[in-house]
């Protein structure tokens, strides 16, 4: 039977866990009581410490925060791990190239949507040659897995092409907020809003509270889209304002329930202030 390993269960991670066939296990070692907690309700073996993974598994998946994710991979690295690795972190094409030079055997990923808790919600896109045969793992679970040609860096640009459009547009979208507060002309533009563009008021509320909790996690993903974008000769400063709105946000990370817009304004404009401007 194939033994998987997963670094770490985050409320993603735990449902790409939960849809895996064959074994299952994480390591504990290092984390939190709501990792151990995530990891039991997906049904995940304890092996202890990373060192016991490596020595169980044939194959590790890595979904982590994606300024993390080239760290973990060199622990991983350093332990001697000769199975398969599966980066599914959201980071750029070269970031996804420098995690695989680690191993002897490595497959890309990039996943689209939410934690997989109902079916058709979300994909984990694969590239690298063993994409096609890793894959069967999850046949018929609630995640469907697309194995796509090109190797590693494939996968990963299909996830930063996709999350450009729509954790940029929510940070754009919060930044004008707090603009528009600063100036004193919420309520003006808000009123020409419900004229030409009635959605824009509930995707401002829906922005704050979406992304609030995730804003931690979200900068690094936008300076790795800004990498992205760079290396393919295109302007990446929009994705390094969006990462320094995300910065701002961090602090209401895992606040449950999420903060209102008005809350999310008013911390972007006293992180500004704050910092001296920016």
């Amino acid at each position: 039977m194939t033994t998987t390993g997963f670094l770490h269960p985050g409320d993603m991670g735990a449902t790409i866990a939960a849809t895996c066939g064959g074994r299952r296990i994480w390591a504990s070692a290092g984390r939190s009581a709501a990792s151990a907690a995530r990891a039991e309700a997906a049904g995940l073996t304890d092996a202890g410490s990373l060192t016991a993974l490596v020595e169980r598994c044939d194959t590790i998946v890595s979904v982590c925060p994606p300024d993390r994710a080239l760290a973990v991979a060199t622990d991983v690295a350093a332990l001697g791990f000769d199975g398969l690795y599966i980066d599914a972190n959201a980071v750029s094409p070269a970031t996804a190239t420098e995690i695989g030079a680690r191993f002897a055997r490595f497959v890309d990923g990039g996943i689209v949507g939410p934690p997989a808790r109902r079916a058709g919600s979300t994909r984990m896109y694969l590239s690298g040659d063993e994409a096609s045969t890793i894959a069967t793992r999850w046949d018929g679970s609630l995640l469907e897995v697309r194995p796509i040609d090109g190797g590693p860096g494939a996968a990963s640009a299909v996830k930063m092409c996709f999350a450009a459009w729509g954790k940029h547009n929510q940070a754009l979208l919060l930044a004008i907020n707090a603009v528009a507060q600063a100036y004193g002309v919420t309520g003006a533009l808000h009123a020409e809003w419900a004229v030409s563009r009635p959605d824009h008021p509930n995707r401002s509320e829906a922005a704050a509270r979406h992304a609030s909790p995730k804003a931690w996690r979200f900068e690094g993903e936008m300076h790795e889209i800004a990498d992205t974008f760079a290396a393919a000769g295109l302007p990446p400063d929009m994705f390094r304002g969006a990462a320094e709105i995300y910065r701002r946000m961090a602090g209401f990370k895992a606040t449950d329930p999420p903060p209102d817009l008005a809350t999310v304004v008013g911390e972007l404009l006293r992180s500004d202030r704050s910092a001296g401007g920016t």
